[in-house]
């Protein structure tokens, strides 16, 4: 009798359920502007990497590839309507990233805090949770719906209406520093902070209001490089560099 081959465990996860961000312009790659179908397809294969560990994803995506509400307003623009306008680009970006996941056969769901059933379903907190204990993948789009709140808010609101074990901030550097290490070359990288670290040191990692709701609802927040392929699996099996955000070492 044929013995049947060893099946190989899955890893021990630290987190069952995490929030991923990154912000539009990762989704440019060398681009000045739009979107990079080549870094879109990386991005989405780095998902599928974490979904195949077993673990259970989320995503928030900002739109600075496509229209920065804040820049537009301080160019004259009404600032509800530019943030509205930035919004939709988040629905641009989370459609394209829906697309190069399915392409690799990861079930995907977009949800938008703004309705338009033809193109996505609309925000509902219990069907994305079902969706993600099913195994499928949940980009939630259009920020929280609301102007003068950025996607880092959204991604904070989001993780905490879902449980998240977990805020990955997907970036172009490898954690936090003391100063921007392209032009700094004396930065120091941190491994650890807390939320009031960020706050009082005014470090730019997410913005105020992102920072505190990660606080109050104890959803860690890491910064890592999402520009490195196979990255995002690499720092959840707690390998490769990033910085931890938390109030427990």
């Amino acid at each position: 009798m044929t013995a049947m081959p060893a099946v190989k465990p899955l890893p021990q996860l630290k987190y069952k359920r995490v929030l991923l961000k990154i912000s539009g312009e990762v989704l440019m790659g060398p681009r000045e502007f739009g979107l990079d179908p080549d870094t879109v397809a990386r991005v989405a294969q780095d998902v599928k990497d974490v979904v195949d560990m077993g673990m259970e994803v989320c995503i928030v995506v900002g739109a600075g590839n496509i229209f920065r509400g804040l820049s537009g307003a301080s160019n004259g623009m009404d600032r509800t309507t530019a943030d509205h306008m930035g919004m939709l680009g988040i629905v641009i970006n989370a459609l394209a990233l829906q697309n190069a996941l399915e392409n690799i056969d990861v079930k995907t769901r977009v949800q938008s805090a703004i309705q338009m059933d033809q193109v996505c379903e609309p925000y509902i907190r219990r069907k994305a949770i079902r969706h993600m204990e099913k195994g499928r993948v949940v980009i939630f789009a259009a920020g929280t719906g609301n102007p003068y709140f950025t996607s880092d808010t959204g991604a904070s609101l989001r993780a905490s209406e879902m449980n998240c074990d977990l805020i990955a901030k997907g970036t172009k550097v490898n954690g936090i520093y003391t100063a921007d290490p392209f032009k700094d070359p004396n930065a120091v990288k941190y491994d650890h902070l807390t939320y009031m670290d960020i706050l009082t040191k005014d470090l730019k990692v997410m913005d105020a209001t992102a920072i505190s709701l990660a606080r109050e609802n104890k959803v860690p927040v890491m910064v890592f490089s999402i520009r490195e392929k196979g990255n995002f699996a690499k720092v959840m099996r707690g390998e490769g560099e990033f910085t931890i955000v938390s109030d427990e070492i």
